[in-house]
């Protein structure tokens, strides 16, 4: 009897619920359909403008590898570098906050298209692949790719380096200065994750030599390091490093403009000299 009354006044209710949103259908439509017009406008803007995608989440989703001087954890806990710093003050131009992501070098362009990331910032090398596959700022720093290797081994060129046991970061510059070096794409190559495991390896000796970024190696190897048996020996070329935005987005051409308004206030020249980098001309 009592399950009876509950459903009898269940139903009612249910009635009286219907009826009453019978009557607010027309204004609930209303709404929706503006709603719903007003974000195809923003979904409509966004596709034709990545900076607008970007500046409509209010966040810049940057992707990195952990790289000092770049991007990297000091010993205060704290996330900084050369790169974590210059996006920052550049997102504050644009009115954005920046978020950064750890990636894999070697599937960057990949996670960039998939919109996992909005950029590609940390130390990139402006290749001839990465500027026909994505947007890219202009330069902002110098960098090379160098031989790095145990103190006491001999070298004179990369010829020595022939059959030997050679590392460098999976999809990086270094990775194609020895494909591109005669004597050194006859080594015996292995890639790794990240840069920093190149140098662990030469350290431990499970590798002879390790080709990577100068920026790098100047901040990592040497007296007062945890590299300090380990030395620069070679410079393979010289390169710059920018920042890769998906193919046609128009956020490059935005950064750039950011770019020219930290060089005139003193920013990039501060950062340049903090971190003891060279700037692009």
């Amino acid at each position: 009897m009592r399950m009876k009354r509950f459903l009898s006044m269940f139903v009612a209710g249910a009635m009286a619920l219907s009826l009453a949103a019978c009557g607010g259908a027309a204004s609930t439509s209303t709404a929706a359909s503006a709603s719903g017009s007003a974000a195809g406008s923003a979904a409509s803007a966004s596709a034709d403008s990545d900076l607008a995608y970007i500046q409509g989440k209010g966040k810049m989703v940057i992707g990195y590898t952990v790289y000092a001087p770049m991007n990297y954890t000091d010993d205060e806990g704290s996330f900084t570098g050369f790169d974590t710093e210059l996006a920052t003050a550049a997102c504050e131009k644009l009115g954005v906050e920046p978020e950064f992501v750890e990636i894999n070098w070697d599937t960057k362009v990949v996670e960039l298209d998939a919109k996992s990331i909005d950029c590609i910032w940390n130390g990139l090398t402006l290749t001839d692949e990465i500027q026909e596959n994505t947007a890219t700022t202009k330069p902002y720093a110098k960098n090379a790719q160098v031989v790095v290797v145990k103190d006491g081994t001999e070298y004179t060129s990369t010829a020595d380096l022939v059959g030997k046991t050679v590392v460098a970061e999976a999809g990086s510059a270094g990775e194609s200065a020895i494909a591109d070096d005669a004597s050194l794409s006859q080594a015996d190559y292995i890639s790794k994750s990240v840069q920093t495991d190149c140098l662990m390896e030469v350290a431990a000796g499970t590798a002879d030599a390790a080709v990577l970024d100068l920026t790098l190696a100047n901040a990592m190897i040497g007296e007062g390091t945890d590299y300090a048996d380990l030395k620069i020996v070679d410079e393979l070329n010289a390169e710059e490093y920018g920042v890769a935005f998906r193919k046609g987005s128009d956020a490059a051409a935005a950064v750039d403009e950011a770019f020219d308004a930290l060089k005139a206030d003193g920013t990039l020249s501060a950062l340049a000299e903090k971190y003891e980098l060279t700037l692009a001309d």
